[in-house]
């Protein structure tokens, strides 16, 4: 349950990492954590690198919730793995304020549960039964349902070295 405070995005952002095909293959980079307290700039930077299906943004914060943005042309998607973070964390209040939903009250501050677009890689190879399992299992932390995700679609070891990128 949310105590009332609101937290800044800062040293909290443990990865924020960039996938997108060229010519079949899977580019995956990491970038730098001060995107993943900006939503907007963080969806400036996924349409730079348009690649073929566009652009794949993943960024986990304090271990503790995640968001996945996807920029095709000018259609952005929008996934919050907790809709119950957009009470502490700026970036969570973000993507709710874009998808047009109300931030939990009352109640729903305790009820874990994704908001946005489950169905963002279902074209890719990753349905949205399988993305709604992984966010619903709370025994995961972010970045290891971020690693299922990079394994599904075929970019496991890439995403692991942009990793170790981010946190050396």
């Amino acid at each position: 349950m949310s105590d009332g405070t609101v937290r800044q995005q800062g040293d909290e952002v443990d990865f924020v990492v960039l996938a997108y095909r060229e010519e079949g293959r899977w580019e995956v980079e990491s970038l730098p954590p001060r995107l993943g307290g900006d939503l907007s700039t963080l969806l400036v930077t996924l349409r730079q690198r348009p690649g073929e299906g566009g652009a794949l943004g993943m960024i986990s914060v304090d271990e503790d919730f995640f968001v996945a943005a996807r920029v095709v042309g000018d259609s952005v998607r929008l996934l919050l793995s907790d809709v119950t973070a957009a009470t502490e964390w700026p970036l969570a209040r973000d993507v709710l304020d874009r998808l047009a939903i109300p931030p939990p009250e009352g109640e729903d501050e305790d009820r874990v549960q994704p908001a946005g677009d489950l169905g963002l890689l279902s074209d890719l190879g990753v349905s949205t039964v399988e993305l709604a399992a992984l966010c619903d299992d709370l025994d995961l932390y972010p970045e290891e349902v971020l690693g299922q995700v990079a394994e599904r679609l075929g970019f496991a070891e890439a995403f692991d070295r942009a990793l170790d990128s981010a946190t050396a």
